[in-house]
C-alpha cells in the first residue's frame, strides 16, 4: 500500500486550517519514545473489539495527537483489508479532525482533550454510517435482554451522535438501515441484535420539554433502561463548555439552549439516559 502523505493523511482525517499546520509540525520530526509507546498500545487493541477507551493518568495531549496521526493509516489499511470502502473508513476517521475543531471551540487552542474517545476508532470497530456512529463491542452477559438467543447476546452496537448535523428521522432511519446491512456483511461472526445508547439526549426531561423535536424523536426509538447523574453533559454538548461556571453568560437563543439552562436554574440535574433498541 502506498504510504499516505501529510496531505492525504489530513484529507483522510478531515484536518484543516491551523490544526493542519500544528499537526504537520508534530510530524516533522521522528516520533519520541512516548509516541511510540502510545502507538504500540493502539496496535495491541486493533481488531480486538475493546469496549473502553485508553486511559492514561497525566496524559500529554500532544503525544496522543501525534500517535493518533501516525497510527491512523494503519487503521485505514485494516478497514480496507476487511473490504470496507475507503469512503466509510474516511468518514469514520474524520472524527479526528472534528474533535480537533471542537477542542479549539472549547479551549481556544490546538489540543485534543477527547483523545481517549478517539482511541476507540483506532481499534477498528467504530464506524460512521451516515448520520450516526456505531461501535461494535462485546456485551457484558448481565446486560443481555431476556429471551435473546445466547449467540446474539455477546455483541451489541453502541450508538453515538456526532455533532455535525441534525437528527431528522429520515437521516436516523437511513443510518440504522445501513448498519443493519454493514455489520452482518463485514462481521458475520459477531451478530448484534441490539443497539444501545448512553446519552443526555435520552434524559426523559428533554423529551417532556421538547416533545416535537428531532431529539425527542430519536430518544423515543430506545427503551430507557436507567438514568445516571451527568450534571455537565448537557452543557458541554449544547454549548461546548466544560463545567457549570458562568452559565448566565451562555446564549439562550434556541429552545434547546433555554431548556438546558432553565433546568439547572431551577435546581435540577441533567442525567445520562441508558437505553436499547432491537435491530
Amino acid at each position: 500500500m502506498t504510504p499516505i502523505t501529510h496531505t492525504g493523511l489530513f484529507e483522510l482525517l478531515d484536518i484543516t486550517g491551523d490544526d493542519a499546520e500544528e499537526c504537520a509540525a508534530l510530524l516533522a520530526t521522528p516520533p519520541a519514545e512516548a509516541v511510540l509507546r502510545a502507538m504500540a498500545t493502539m496496535e495491541e487493541r486493533l481488531g480486538t473489539f475493546p469496549l473502553d477507551s485508553i486511559q492514561e493518568d497525566n496524559a500529554d495531549e500532544t503525544v496522543w495527537i501525534e500517535a493518533l496521526l501516525r497510527f491512523s493509516p494503519t487503521v485505514h489499511a485494516y478497514h480496507l483489508q476487511l473490504g470496507i470502502s475507503p469512503e466509510v473508513s474516511a468518514a469514520s476517521l474524520a472524527d479526528v479532525g472534528l474533535q480537533l475543531r471542537i477542542n479549539r471551540r472549547v479551549h481556544g487552542r490546538f489540543g485534543l482533550d477527547t483523545w481517549g474517545w478517539l482511541t476507540l476508532h483506532m481499534a477498528g470497530n467504530l464506524f460512521r454510517l451516515g448520520r450516526l456512529q456505531f461501535h461494535l463491542v462485546r456485551r457484558p452477559a448481565e446486560t443481555a435482554q431476556a429471551g435473546t438467543p445466547a449467540a446474539d447476546r455477546r455483541w451489541v452496537l453502541g450508538v453515538h451522535i456526532p455533532e455535525d448535523g441534525g437528527l431528522s428521522p429520515a437521516s436516523v432511519d437511513a443510518s440504522f438501515a445501513e448498519a443493519r446491512l454493514f455489520f452482518p456483511g463485514y462481521f458475520p461472526d459477531k451478530p448484534a441484535a441490539v443497539a444501545t445508547c448512553d446519552s443526555w439526549m435520552l434524559d426523559p426531561y428533554l423529551a417532556e420539554r421538547l416533545p416535537n423535536s428531532n431529539i425527542a424523536s430519536f430518544a423515543r426509538r430506545f427503551t430507557l433502561d436507567r438514568c445516571s447523574d451527568a450534571p455537565t453533559d448537557a452543557v458541554y454538548f449544547t454549548f461546548r463548555q466544560r463545567g457549570l461556571q458562568d452559565l448566565d453568560k451562555l446564549p439562550r437563543e434556541t429552545s434547546l439552549q433555554r431548556v438546558v439552562l432553565e433546568r439547572i436554574d431551577d435546581g435540577g440535574t441533567w442525567h445520562l439516559g441508558h437505553g436499547h433498541l432491537e435491530l
